[in-house]
């Protein structure tokens, strides 16, 4: 009886230390304004709630990633995503006073955390805008960073063996969209420039392994749509800079 007592108030530990070491988030909603002539916004991102540094670090990037896709200026005081909905609503009506037909645009942003251990998290972007043409366009980021630091990393921060983990990546890549090793990496009618392969600029943790997405235009046309790839852990672990625990 001792001995079971003993066994649950362990399990209850281990899973209480596996529970504080997940960050806290809440959801966040923001819409642009209700009116005719208005653009149609829709954003929904969590917001790390303590003030940890990786928290700040989190919240932070988000905020940047919204202003990038919304705001078509380099105006300074465009600082949060408050402001960059108004930027964004500002920029269409300012098109449609001079063009009455202009469609009327449209963008949605979708946030979540789709990966977390005790060193690193990672959130994805989903993101669609509209802004006139012949169609929208949509885009996928990641965002990773380290729990430990409080600091996002970039791709190559990921990695202890960059070039091994390349030339892995093309390999699984070649097999994948059945290009033959020694042909040319666009011999089946992808488009890397310089007819070499490289690593995508959006390069995430997953609970799957480590997933490559290449945006539209990115090494393809935009029909092909975003072209993904995802690597198990138990195969990339050597190349890696923090190992995920298999």
């Amino acid at each position: 009886m001792k001995k079971s007592i003993g066994s649950i108030l362990l399990l209850c530990l281990l899973v209480s230390c596996q529970t504080e070491s997940k960050l806290a988030f809440e959801p966040v909603q923001l819409q642009g304004e209700n009116c005719g002539d208005c653009p149609k916004i829709e954003i929904n991102i969590p917001s790390a709630l303590d003030d940890s540094p990786v928290s700040e670090a989190i919240n932070r990037s988000l905020q940047e990633e919204i202003i990038s896709i919304l705001s078509f200026t380099e105006d300074d005081d465009i600082d949060n995503a408050e402001k960059a909905l108004q930027s964004f609503t500002e920029s269409f009506k300012e098109v449609k006073t001079k063009f009455p037909d202009e469609v009327q645009w449209e963008t949605t942003i979708d946030g979540e955390v789709i990966y977390e251990d005790e060193n690193v998290i990672t959130l994805i972007l989903n993101s669609y805008s509209f802004t006139g043409g012949a169609h929208g366009y949509a885009s996928t980021s990641f965002l990773n960073f380290d729990k430990r630091k409080g600091t996002e990393l970039e791709n190559w921060e990921l990695f202890d063996d960059l070039d091994g983990f390349e030339d892995f990546a093309e390999t699984k890549f070649r097999i994948q969209e059945k290009i033959p090793q020694d042909a040319n990496i666009n011999a089946t009618g992808f488009m890397f420039e310089g007819d070499s392969f490289h690593l995508s600029n959006n390069i995430g943790y997953t609970q799957d392994g480590l997933k490559l997405i290449y945006n539209q235009y990115e090494v393809a046309s935009y029909a092909d749509g975003p072209i993904e790839l995802i690597l198990p852990y138990n195969e990339i672990n050597l190349y890696l800079k923090r190992k995920v625990k298999i």
